[in-house]
């Protein structure tokens, strides 16, 4: 679980993060992610927005675990102040947790426009998977 601290929890962050931030989308999920100057002492923050296109309660649950789950990953590579907005798509009912992480992965590394070496480490920061 996210902590208090990291949680987008106010509708003005949310419409600033969506008109302000920069969009990356995909088939399972949308980001925008707006990047604020001068605030890097504050934390970043996460936010999800899982319609009911997606499914009934019980999927849109499933969908939003997952996606706090990858975020939650994934939140100490972006810069401080930054709010980011996680959109799903009806298809992210049906995506397993790797897939919707390997897309979040994706639509951050264009969202923050990374270097390689850095991309590199989004695309393996807890990717679900067990090493044998």
């Amino acid at each position: 679980m996210l902590s208090a601290d990291h949680r987008l929890t106010r509708p003005t962050s949310f419409r600033h993060a969506v008109k302000a931030g920069r969009r990356a989308g995909g088939r399972n999920l949308v980001t925008h992610l707006a990047v604020a100057e001068g605030q890097a002492d504050e934390p970043a923050r996460v936010g999800f927005v899982v319609s009911r296109a997606v499914g009934n309660a019980v999927v849109r649950n499933r969908v939003k675990r997952r996606l706090r789950h990858a975020a939650r990953a994934r939140i100490s590579l972006l810069p401080g102040g930054t709010l980011l907005v996680v959109r799903a798509q009806p298809p992210a009912a049906a995506a397993s947790y790797e897939e919707l992480a390997a897309e979040l992965d994706r639509c951050l590394g264009r969202s923050l426009e990374v270097s390689s070496d850095i991309s590199t480490d989004i695309s393996t920061v807890g990717s679900g998977r067990v090493e044998r």
